[in-house]
């Protein structure tokens, strides 16, 4: 009798998949057919084709199907500037091929051009697709929270310039999202371009992000990948906060005006193979203490810092606030004017295994011929920290009086404050290697409409 019952439990759930096979049909629509209708009559596993044209309105989309359009970007959904322009409340839905434009600006109601919020029987959403759309517009671009296995790939996301920085939405928006893959998309003109927030195992990578606040913004989140993506004129390349088990590596980031990576309690992650270039405070911003940082370390600690590249930052790398436990090895500074500026009351080693980091500013010899400098190399020293303290100094830094304090503290090391200590200096920059592949001087390949707009300056408005 059991047997029975489990063959027959069996038999329904192959009829139902097969009833749902058949029943599931393509569906082409225009403009003058109603969207909406079409959506709420479709059936699981449904294509609904979109014909070249506008379609307005606010939809709703309830099952799971497929929404797309043959030929990308054809088929508009405009809001008319206001509300979500699709908003997702079913799980395993593609989205692709689709402009999204005019949806609404109120940030407090999360206006989207692609929205899916709650889960679905108390449980996240899964498989959601959204990909090779283009989605204009002031409020948030695509915002997915509660979801799993989600893709968002392909997608080009433009936000608004006349509005401030803090009255844009994100472009891509991930809360609570797990196990989800975003990659290959471009992000500009929007508030950040990737945000993520409390989220786990996802992966980010090979998207370009310019004209921003912060390229990727990170928020308590635990063991993601962020890889090989490319950031430029943005305020912030990466900023990283209240996140563990990160890990960093083969990211671009160029023309940032205050950081290119900010690290702001961040532990047990790794940086590596990223590319840091121009980090410079426009002349019309700069105020006291406001500085162009490469890599700026706040109450991080049990961090690995290696092979990364930081050309040409106003100050290569400052930490401060408790940032201890850093292992910092393999990496070149250069050309940085202050290549290191360290707050702390605690010595820190910067070499590992008898290897340090190149710095362009290195003086010191290679008797050995081994690519070790023979002297140890200290980035900075108690003259540096007083001027850190009273930037007023930088007026006499080439005075008699400031060369023999120099000159004193080097004689008697027991003056000499805590700091920074490089034993094994790198005598030239290392060709970086990753996955057998030679990282040196990464190009940027901007779009062709980050190359059209004239709005570097304007994106930094507040």
């Amino acid at each position: 009798m059991l047997l029975f019952k489990k063959s027959l439990a069996i038999l329904f759930i192959i009829s139902s998949f097969y009833a749902q096979q058949v029943t599931a049909q393509e569906i082409q629509l225009s403009p003058a057919d109603d969207l909406q209708q079409a959506l709420n009559n479709s059936q699981n596993g449904d294509v609904i084709i979109l014909e070249s044209g506008s379609y307005f309105g606010n939809f709703i989309i309830p099952n799971q199907v497929t929404l797309r359009s043959n030929n990308k970007g054809e088929a508009i959904i405009d809001s008319q500037g206001k509300g979500h322009g699709l908003w997702l409340k079913n799980s395993h839905i593609t989205i692709e091929n689709l402009t999204i434009t005019n949806w609404g600006n109120d940030l407090t109601e999360q206006n989207s051009g692609i929205y899916s919020h709650d889960k679905i029987d108390n449980n996240k959403v899964p498989n959601l697709t959204i990909r090779n759309n283009i989605l204009i517009g002031d409020g948030f671009g695509i915002w997915l929270n509660q979801a799993d296995k989600a893709i968002i790939s392909h997608n080009r996301v433009k936000g608004n310039l006349t509005l401030r920085s803090a009255d844009r939405g994100n472009g891509i928006q991930v809360a609570n999202v797990t196990n989800s893959h975003i990659f290959l998309n471009e992000v500009s003109e929007t508030r950040d371009g990737v945000y993520v927030i409390s989220s786990q195992n996802n992966i980010i990578e090979q998207n370009t992000m310019h004209h921003l606040r912060y390229g990727i913004h990170y928020m308590y989140s635990y063991d993601n990948t962020v890889k090989n993506n490319s950031a430029y004129n943005t305020r912030a390349g990466y900023a990283l906060m209240s996140s563990r088990r990160l890990t960093i590596t083969g990211n671009k980031t160029i023309d940032s005006e205050d950081y290119g990576f900010l690290l702001n309690f961040i532990t047990q992650s790794t940086f590596s193979h990223n590319y840091v270039k121009n980090v410079w405070t426009k002349p019309e911003n700069k105020v006291l203490g406001r500085d162009g940082k490469g890599l700026f370390v706040y109450n991080s600690g049990y961090n690995t810092v290696k092979n990364n590249i930081i050309d040409t930052a106003e100050i290569g790398i400052h930490l401060t606030a408790g940032s201890e436990n850093i292992k910092i090895f393999g990496n070149s500074f250069i050309n940085n004017p202050t290549q290191v500026k360290y707050v702390s009351n605690k010595k820190q080693e910067w070499s590992k295994d008898g290897r340090g980091n190149y710095w362009s500013n290195y003086l010191g010899w290679d008797m050995g011929n081994d690519g070790i400098g023979d002297t140890i190399f200290e980035p900075n020293d108690g003259i540096d920290k007083l001027v850190w303290q009273y930037p007023e100094m930088k007026m006499i830094m080439d005075s008699p009086a400031i060369l023999i304090l120099r000159w004193v503290q080097r004689q008697f090391p027991v003056l000499k404050p805590p700091g920074v200590k490089d034993s094994f200096p790198l005598m030239s920059a290392p060709s970086l290697t990753k996955n057998d592949q030679t990282v040196t001087t990464p190009t940027f390949a901007k779009s062709n409409s980050a190359q059209s707009a004239n709005t570097t300056s304007a994106s930094l408005k507040e």
